[in-house]
């Protein structure tokens, strides 16, 4: 099966969204029991944590965690917006730098300024887009940045998701309300497929999509520990609590290259692998051993891999020891806690 595909469906009574490019699954989204990314609070800074530099904040969902707090004083409210999936038994992640984003457009208040993709380089694309934007924002203060899906896509459905998001934005900075209180839920696994999945694909909804284009196959590998490798060999990958753990094994290879070729499959693999289980915070590579000259092709390897993702993370580098650490935002609801 060629092509992209993505299939909205629900799995154990939870909402999910799945991306096959041809015929294997590229990505995976799904519902979780905590407060999704994207969630804006009405909060009350509760206590200080001098040594962390930030404060315990109350929201009607629990406690939150603010970094870089400076100038808050116990009782003050504040409007925040969470940034990720918090680890078991710890504090939401939250912000202060509000974003209102859908598919065409994020907008900005704590940042003014209209600002488009870099990636639309066509010098006469991005004056239009300029135009429909200085259009939508004239008489607004929020910033405003036009996204990369923006490129070709029709005027009205541009400045429609313009006016929304700005819309969203002035009602949730002038809410009246006192006490912590939530004012927007975050987006749920189908409009995050909506916003984020933008390039041309087939739109399946119809109920038993999971299982009619072989997602349900797919997510049995996405629950154990094991991934292959192209061209033989395994990666397995085994969350724990203090990270991610992952061996590379070269499986049945036991030629003079083989630590070398597995680790660069590896590079190219272990996005997607990390991407559909949902997995991220600290992740450390136990290698396959391969000489030292191939290290910074590995490190360009893993790099151009992860360029694309769609979670944030950062190459930490090399420990004495020989393992690849890396640093990886938990935007992700891990699909093994709730597919159990």
């Amino acid at each position: 099966m060629k092509g992209r595909t993505i299939i909205l469906d629900h799995i154990q009574g939870r909402e999910a969204a799945a991306l096959m490019v041809d015929g294997k699954l590229d990505d995976f989204l799904i519902a979780g029991d905590a407060p999704a990314p994207g969630t804006i609070y009405r909060a009350r800074a509760d206590r200080p944590v001098k040594g962390q530099g930030g404060m315990f904040l109350s929201t009607p969902d629990g406690p939150a965690f603010l970094r870089q707090v400076k100038g808050l004083a116990p009782g003050e409210q504040l409007l925040v917006q969470v940034t990720g999936y918090a680890e078991p038994g710890k504090a939401i992640p939250v912000t202060t730098k509000l974003l209102f984003k859908s598919r065409y457009a994020i907008v900005t208040p704590t940042a003014p300024g209209l600002n488009i993709s870099r990636s639309i380089r066509d010098e006469d694309e991005r004056d239009r887009l300029l135009e429909i934007a200085h259009e939508e924002m004239d008489a607004s203060d929020h910033g405003l940045i036009l996204r990369s899906c923006c490129a070709g896509a029709g005027a009205g459905d541009i400045a429609e998701d313009i006016a929304a998001m700005a819309g969203l934005a002035t009602q949730v900075l002038d809410d009246p309300g006192t006490g912590p209180e939530m004012l927007t839920e975050g987006d749920t696994p189908h409009a995050l497929a909506w916003r984020d999945w933008t390039d041309p694909a087939e739109i399946v909804t119809e109920p038993g999509g999971f299982e009619t284009h072989s997602v349900l196959d797919a997510l049995d590998q996405v629950r154990g520990i094991s991934e292959p490798l192209p061209g033989g060999g395994h990666l397995y990958i085994q969350p724990t609590r203090a990270l991610v753990a992952v061996d590379v094994n070269t499986g049945s290879d036991t030629s003079l290259a083989a630590g070398q070729k597995a680790n660069f499959a590896c590079a190219k693999v272990l996005p997607r692998a990390l991407r559909v289980r949902g997995l991220g915070g600290q992740i450390t590579l136990e290698l396959a051993p391969m000489p030292k000259k191939d290290r910074r092709g590995f490190e360009a390897s893993l790099r151009a891999a992860f360029k694309a993702d769609s979670e944030e993370t950062t190459l930490a580098g090399w420990t004495p020891l020989g393992h690849f650490e890396l640093q990886r935002k938990r935007g992700r609801v891990p699909v093994a806690e709730v597919l159990k």
